[in-house]
């Protein structure tokens, strides 16, 4: 193992990000033995064993960076300067021959199983067996530690891997730019996610792509749309995924080659290491651990979908290859934020209500599922840990709807839950057809202005609906800011609960309409929109100037409602 470099202090010059690199994954886990010794290992295969195939990026020609998280730099302690530097900007566009020791001159893919809703699939796999399915166009690049922390540094779009199914193994520009944005809002949001660092984009490679012809009302792509090819650089703690587990145990049960549960073991061990070591006492027995690591990523998970579902996300497509064993979020291929308030929000044209807004706790339920059936193995003969394991997985509706409850009760400024409150606030919200984000924030700014009356509150509530109020709606509304108000006055400090319900219920949300205009400017070398985005994003709770209020702080305009490629779309990237 090379022996890693200093860890804290700013990184300035690319050979100092090189002596940070330090290679967990690789010098803990087992390469495919039948994969390529240089990493020129590019076409669709069976890959049967290892816990990771090493592979070359395919580089971007002609590069350029589109955007930078100066948040993300400045966590790390990289200079800004690097976003200029050549051989930066040749790693993070796919170029990896400008590798310096101790860096190695190759990257490196993972396979996983797919499961949906707690079934297991091999049909995605081109070879119908679960060998081929895996890391398409996602090869990392970077293992190193970072002022005292451990961070992977991947890139999405940087090109075919032995699992791309026959793909090119390139991402869009379009697709590029949402993933970029929304990892930075969610991180700002308070919601745990995988991070940008950059996002570099070039016009000399064009990929075509399904995708919606201007002002189409179609609910599936109707044209095919050349796009220029586009390369981010994910980051995160690790990209292990519960898909990952369940490979592993699957080989197992098929007893597929005789190291199949030492494998499982190595990947279950590295988990910890990555993702758990400072809550998991390491001198405990391995079952004892196991066990452990099966309460701390249920507690994490739940409050992981507690969080999507106080800020509006939804992740469209939560299957388990979809889900971080580390419990934050991973995928943003098919996502969106709930705008006009609808439980069975589903912006993905591939989804359905199964994975819905207000769906995802079973979702979830089922990912944990996977992970629970995963780690058996590993416990097998040991009765006692076995029956731990289980009553943790027994226990996972209970400690889910426990999370759910706490978030309902910090959006509406509660101390506890009042589940007769929220039951009713619900369907008036639904029949209000009230905008999602608009409304608690809106509500969020009443206790701060306890003199005005209720027909006040009422007035300011208004602004978030999509539809004209009635008198027939007035009077459940009065009704109900009666009895919050009521509780919210039992509080005491009136004003503090206001403070406290604007920290959690943001001023502004992702809405693709606005999103759209950016990545469509972008394609045209324009990237003033995605910078002021940026900065909007940065600070998703404080209060707007009027300014940047009148652009971001405003229902949905009817023409985007039901419009190809903004109310809803493919996952065309």
């Amino acid at each position: 193992m090379p022996t890693p470099g200093p860890t804290t202090g700013l990184t300035t010059t690319f050979a100092e990000l090189a002596q940070r690199v330090d290679y967990s994954l690789l010098d803990s886990l087992q390469a495919d033995p039948q994969a390529s010794g240089d990493g020129h290992d590019h076409r669709p295969r069976q890959v049967f064993s290892g816990h990771y195939v090493p592979v070359t990026p395919t580089p971007l020609p002609a590069p350029e960076v589109v955007a930078h998280s100066s948040t993300l730099f400045q966590e790390l302690g990289l200079s800004e300067a690097l976003t200029h530097d050549d051989q930066f900007l040749r790693l993070f566009s796919g170029d990896i021959s400008v590798a310096q020791e101790p860096m190695r001159p190759w990257g490196w893919a993972t396979g996983y199983a797919l499961s949906i809703y707690g079934s297991e699939y091999i049909q995605q796999c081109p070879f119908g067996t679960g060998n081929g399915y895996g890391d398409g166009r996602a090869i990392s690049v970077f293992e190193g530690l970072f002022n005292g922390q451990r961070w992977e540094m991947q890139l999405k779009g940087g090109g075919p891997t032995p699992y791309c199914r026959g793909a090119d193994g390139r991402a869009v520009l379009r697709s590029s730019v949402r993933e970029f944005l929304a990892q930075e809002l969610m991180h700002a949001l308070g919601a745990p996610t995988s991070r940008s660092l950059t996002l570099v984009v070039s016009r000399a490679e064009t990929v075509r792509r399904p995708w919606y012809a201007p002002n189409s009302k179609s609910f599936d792509p109707d044209i095919l749309v050349d796009n220029p090819a586009a390369i981010t650089t994910r980051v995160a703690p690790s990209f292990l995924r519960v898909g990952q587990l369940e490979l592993f145990a699957r080989r197992v049960r098929r007893q597929a080659h005789p190291q199949a549960l030492n494998e499982l073991r190595m990947i279950v061990e590295h988990l910890i290491e990555r993702n758990y070591r400072a809550e998991i006492d390491p001198n405990l027995e391995f079952s004892d651990q196991v066990v452990e690591l099966a309460d701390l990523f249920r507690g994490r998970l739940t409050a992981l979908v507690a969080n999507w579902i106080r800020v509006g996300y939804c992740q469209g497509n939560f299957n388990s290859d979809n889900c971080a064993a580390g419990g934050f979020t991973l995928d943003y291929g098919p996502f969106g934020f709930c705008e006009l308030f609808d439980p069975g929000f589903q912006p993905w044209t591939g989804g359905g209500e199964h994975f819905s807004f207000f769906n995802q706790p079973q979702a979830a339920e089922a990912n944990y599922q996977m992970f629970w059936t995963a780690l058996r193995p590993l416990l097998d003969g040991n009765s006692s840990a076995l029956a731990r394991l289980d009553q943790l997985r027994e226990g996972f509706a209970e400690t889910m709807d426990q999370a759910i409850e706490a978030m309902w009760a910090r959006k509406l400024g509660l101390h506890r839950y009042d589940a007769d409150l929220v039951d009713e606030l619900l369907p008036l919200m639904l029949r209000s057809k009230v905008d999602y984000t608009i409304f608690f924030r809106r509500l969020s700014g009443l206790p701060a202005d306890p003199a005005a009356g209720l027909p006040e509150h009422l007035s300011a509530l208004k602004e978030s609906f999509y539809q004209p109020s009635s008198d027939e709606l007035d009077r459940p509304w009065r009704h109900w800011l009666e009895r919050w108000h009521d509780q919210i006055t039992a509080n005491g400090d009136l004003r503090a609960t206001s403070a406290a319900m604007q920290g959690v219920n943001p001023a502004i949300t992702w809405r693709e309409w606005l999103i759209a205009p950016a990545y469509e400017q972008a394609a045209q070398g324009e990237y003033a929109l995605i910078q002021e985005l940026q900065e909007v994003f940065r600070h998703p709770y404080e209060a707007l100037s009027p300014e940047l209020a009148a652009t971001y702080d405003r229902l949905k305009p009817q023409d985007f409602f039901n419009a190809g490629g903004v109310s809803h779309y493919s996952c065309s990237s």
